[in-house]
């Protein structure tokens, strides 16, 4: 997030991490024909080899449009075929979504076996996403955060691309918390670079002012839809935000991020950041 001046702050690439890691089965087993070993024992032929098992990986905060790109590729389908099967396909989501599976492709490592399709492959990733979300413990956080559960992957989503640890996730949602409640602009350099299909720490003032629903500068309150396809660890942040009266946060080095109320220790740690950011590019 940033604030004036509107220069730079965190906002971290989606990136492979080890948290959340689960195997899920995607497609049913193949049903073995026993009838095949005879002629293969009669003719001295040696079995033919059983094909491998491919695996998708979808990383925590993978955008849905990387995802559908990572399925094309494993399922060897031209590009853009699983986008198309995620507008024609009947996804079990909610209402909210609009039919818009972006925060409900669950982040895990797929094996995904012969004949499994780009609709097959979506469908489970966000029937997973729904059984998870759809935990108790979920929906009494979002009702004690006075959010509901669509509300909360969209905060979980904007911890995944913001924070590095559990720990900051926790603080972030806390910022995000503490602004929605005073009415304030989340300013979350994350949300602009969804708006402008982008990673970068760099934004400038004239792109907050982008016209768009995902620029959390000049539009208050949450984005419409998440902006990428939260893990457990970012979940559980946004339920359990960390206590404090923070408004701001600023990573100054890896490792080093801070979180204050106040606006002039702020803007410090931002000149900090933006040393070291000049320091490291030469």
């Amino acid at each position: 997030m940033k604030n004036e001046p509107p220069r730079r702050t965190s906002e971290h690439r989606p990136r492979l991490t080890r948290r959340g890691r689960l195997v899920l089965i995607v497609s049913a087993a193949v049903a073995v024909a026993t009838a095949v070993l005879v002629p293969l024992l009669l003719s001295g032929e040696p079995p033919a080899e059983e094909k491998k098992t491919v695996s998708l990986l979808v990383p925590e905060g993978r955008r849905a449009t990387q995802v559908y790109a990572s399925v094309d590729k494993v399922l060897e389908v031209s590009p853009g075929t699983t986008a198309k099967a995620a507008t024609a396909a009947r996804l079990e989501l909610p209402d909210d979504a609009r039919r818009n599976p972006e925060g409900y492709l669950f982040p895990a490592t797929y094996p995904v076996e012969a004949g499994a399709t780009p609709a097959g492959l979506l469908g489970y990733m966000v029937d997973t996403a729904r059984e998870r979300f759809a935990a108790d413990r979920v929906t009494a956080g979002a009702r004690r955060n006075g959010v509901s559960v669509y509300q909360t992957v969209t905060i979980a989503s904007i911890l995944q691309a913001e924070a590095d640890t559990p720990a900051d996730m926790g603080r972030v949602s806390r910022v995000v918390h503490n602004r929605l409640a005073k009415d304030m602009p989340l300013q979350m350099d994350s949300t602009l670079n969804y708006a402008l299909n982008r990673s970068t720490l760099d934004t400038t003032h004239s792109e907050t002012k982008t016209a768009s629903p995902y620029n959390t500068y000049e539009f208050k309150g949450l984005p419409p839809t998440p902006i990428g396809n939260p893990g457990e660890e970012a979940m559980n942040a946004a339920i359990n935000p960390a206590k404090g009266d923070w408004l701001y946060f600023v990573t100054v080095a890896p490792g080093d991020t801070r979180f204050t109320a106040d606006y002039a220790e702020h803007q410090r740690n931002v000149e900090e950041f933006n040393a070291n950011r000049s320091a490291a590019t030469g």
